[in-house]
This record gives structure tokens, sequence and C-alpha cells, in this order.
């Protein structure tokens, strides 16, 4: 595809990305804060060591959000739409190959649950947005874990085409791409999807 439009996230998406983390940051500054104070019998120490690994923790998730604005983006041409996240792997429909826009999952989930002996058990889900749905090409980084790989290569393949069925979490790029150039692009070869 010769693609004439490129996409990059808004750095701005920075609290979308980051809100999911707040109540376990939160939590996990007050567990620091009362096992520091009490193995340091200081609450000074512990209010300190409480607020040194949380601010680590979150310069970890601005140093991941950082990568991922970076390295994702969306292409557009007339013949479709790509999508390539920072580490390598792109998605690709082609206009005529494109069913409808819908509610699509921006990333799989981890099938792993985090579970504290006598707590709660803790899984992470796909983040949701709107999103190009079809069917297309998928190429894969070859840093992709097994388990995404496994999982990925269950969706539905088109016995006639060879083509899987894809969604483009566009919403990933701008919450607001329907009203934007990027919609723009999409009204003008597929003005069906936006009616």
């Amino acid at each position: 595809m010769g693609f004439v439009d490129e996409f990059r996230m808004r750095r701005r998406s920075l609290l979308a990305f980051a809100s999911p983390f707040i109540l376990p940051l939160a939590l996990f500054f007050v567990g620091t804060l009362l096992i520091g104070s009490f193995f340091a019998n200081s609450g000074v120490v512990g209010l300190l060591s409480a607020a040194v690994v949380t601010a680590v923790l979150m310069g970890v998730l601005v140093a991941r959000h950082g990568r991922m604005v970076a390295g994702t983006v969306a292409r557009f041409s007339p013949q479709g739409v790509e999508m390539e996240d920072v580490y390598g792997s792109r998605l690709r429909l082609n206009w005529p190959d494109v069913d409808r826009v819908d509610v699509v999952e921006s990333h799989v989930a981890s099938p792993c649950r985090i579970v504290r002996p006598g707590g709660a058990s803790v899984r992470t889900g796909a983040m949701q947005c709107v999103g190009l749905v079809g069917w297309g090409e998928r190429d894969l980084s070859q840093s992709v874990p097994r388990w995404i790989r496994v999982a990925l290569a269950r969706e539905p393949i088109d016995p006639d085409t060879g083509l899987q069925r894809l969604s483009v979490p566009l919403g990933a790029i701008d919450p607001r791409w329907e009203q934007g150039s990027m919609g723009d692009w999409v009204r003008r070869y597929r003005p069906d999807l936006l009616a």
C-alpha cells in the first residue's frame, strides 16, 4: 500500500492510559507506607520509602506510555488502512474488506491471573475503543509472546480469500477519530460505514 496519511497517538492520552493504574498505585502506596513504617519504626521513613517506590512505578508507566505513543501509528491510503504497534506488528485492511465500525479490543488480555494468598485475584482485561472491523492481514513481530500467537491463530479466516478477521483500534490513536481526519478517510472510501 502506498500510504498517503499517517496518524500517531496524542501525548495527552497519558491520563487515559494511566487511569486503570491509579487505584492500584494508591493501594500500593498505602501498603508500602505501612510496611515501611512498621519495619523502620518511623512514619517519616515509611512515607519516604512509599513515595520513592510509587514514583519509580509511575516513572515506568510514563516511560511505557511514551514508547507506545512514539511507536504506534495508523496509515491511510486509497487502498486501505494499516496500523503498526511499537513492537513492529502490523494490521492491514483494504477498504472493500472492512465490514463495520464497532467497539474493538486494542490488545489481547493476558491469560495469567495474579493471585495473592488470601487476597484478591486480578487479571488484566483488554482495552476497548472504537475501530474498524473486517478481513485483512496480520504481520506479527518476532517478540510477540506465544500465548498471543495462539490466541490470534484462533481468529476466523475467510476460506475464499485466506484473510483473517481483524479489528483495527483507531480509537487507541484518537478517541474522536470519527470526527477528524481519520474519519474523513473512512467517509471518502467507505461512506456506508459512518452513515
